[in-house]
């Protein structure tokens, strides 16, 4: 599929894959006319770059992860330095739910005392 393509399945603009093929995290073939030609797995892997990105990480991060993850059963290795910068960056995420979740507390007792009893939509 051509970028266009890609970029409507993800819903990932076409600068957005350009700069993740300039940063090793996604390949294409190039068309005798030069035009990108990804596989269908590029959609998979599109998705998990936005995912990995919304977590926090970088783009040389998710450079590293991307080969530590398993593809259609192969195996993953990843390195102890990796694996504990998996770990610290989940232990943020967890932070950051939790401060979420006091944030939506606060909220909510907010509304409930600035709305008259039964008269929430």
């Amino acid at each position: 599929m051509r970028i266009g393509e890609l970029a409507r399945r993800t819903a990932v603009s076409e600068r957005s894959l350009r700069y993740y093929e300039k940063q090793g995290l996604l390949t294409a073939e190039r068309t005798r006319g030069g035009h990108r030609e990804y596989g269908q797995d590029a959609v998979d892997r599109v998705i998990r770059i936005q995912q990995l990105f919304a977590a926090g990480f970088c783009s040389s991060k998710i450079a590293q992860l991307l080969g530590c993850i398993r593809e259609h059963g192969g195996t993953a290795v990843a390195s102890p330095e990796l694996v504990r910068d998996l770990m610290g960056q989940r232990d943020r995420i967890n932070l950051m739910i939790r401060d979420l979740l006091r944030s939506r507390d606060v909220l909510d007792e907010v509304i409930s005392e600035a709305v008259p009893e039964g008269c929430l939509p």
